[in-house]
Formats: structure tokens, sequence, C-alpha cells
């Protein structure tokens, strides 16, 4: 029975992955296209120096993504995004004093991108700039430290979508090659319209 029901869930990936590759003229609609996506921010900056002690800062967050862009042809487009990382927040107990750090982060970045066309699905790896600006509110027990910092950095992504005519809806993955953090993640769901 469970072979049966293997071999029945094995022809239905077989068949979808057929459709999907052999999908009838569902070329890629290119020109202009807006869209906006929700996903999870994921910070990490090790060892920050708090002259007694380090701290490791880890912090999750919602955020936002509005994009606009320009696909030229089936294979290359260029993408511009306005991105909203959250309010990312860490805390601790450094020495036996309290530690908390609050990060609101905010980005523009603007991207190449490399299309591939699967039928009426598109994969897409990009690479691009992103300019940052962050607040950092740093709380040592009864010692406040606000702070601002902003830099320009490297961006790069992959992701795939699936089209609906001027409709797309679309997964990917971004990693912000930040100097001031070691890793900084973004993983966001979200739809695009071409005009």
């Amino acid at each position: 029975m469970n072979r049966v029901i293997g071999k029945g869930l094995v022809a239905v990936a077989v068949a979808v992955v057929v459709l999907v590759v052999s999908a009838a003229p569902a070329e890629a609609k290119n020109g202009v296209y807006i869209g906006a996506s929700v996903g999870q921010t994921t910070l990490r900056i090790d060892d920050i120096d708090l002259d007694t002690d380090a701290f490791d800062y880890k912090a999750d967050s919602t955020a936002t993504k509005i994009i606009l862009g320009y696909r030229f042809m089936a294979f290359l487009a260029v993408e511009g995004s306005y991105v909203d990382f959250g309010s990312l927040e860490d805390s601790a107990s450094v020495g036996g004093v309290p530690v908390s750090v609050e990060t609101d982060l905010k980005a523009y970045d603007a991207c190449a991108m490399g299309m591939f066309p699967l039928g009426i699905a598109d994969v897409f790896a990009k690479a691009g700039v992103v300019s940052w600006d962050s607040d950092v509110r740093a709380a040592f027990d009864d010692i406040i430290d606000d702070r601002g910092e902003s830099g320009t950095d490297l961006v790069y992504g992959v992701g795939a979508q699936l089209r609906f005519k001027g409709l797309a809806v679309r997964a990917e993955l971004e990693y912000f090659d930040i100097s001031d953090a070691d890793s900084l993640y973004l993983i966001s769901v979200g739809a695009t319209f071409t005009f």
C-alpha cells in the first residue's frame, strides 16, 4: 500500500514539473513592474565589544519591501527596492549587568537580475548595491547610548516566481553584505505586477 502511495506521489510530482516546464505560451511579460513583499530579517553581529565583555547579537524581525523594476527581456531585468528590515532587538546579561540592543534598519538597493524562464515560472539570481541606514539604541543597566550608522555595501539574492499574465508571485532569499554585521539575511514572499 505504501509503495502505491509513494508511486502516486512521484507521478503527481513529475506531472507538475512537466506542466510547469512545457506550459503553453506563458512567455515572460517584459516592461515596468511594481510590487511588494513581506518576510523575516535575521541579523547577527558577533562579539560586540562592551568594554568589560563581548556580546553576541542575534535578532529576527518582520520586514517589508517595496519593489520597482524593469524587465528588458526574458533573461534580464533591473530592480530597485526600499526595505524596512524592522526593529531588531536582543538582550543578555554581561558580567551581571543587563544589556539590550535595538536596531532599526532601512535600506535602498539596486540590482541586476538574471532570469531563467521555465514555462510559467522563473528562477533568478541578482546582485547589486545597498545603501543602508541604522539607528542603534543600546542600554547598559541605566546607561543609554543612541547612535546612527550608514553605509553602502553589496547585496546578493536568489529566488523563484510563478507568472500569471502580468502578475508574478515570488519567494526569495537575499544576503546583505553589510560591513558592520556578520550576517544579514532577508527571506520574503511577495508579488509584482508588470504593466
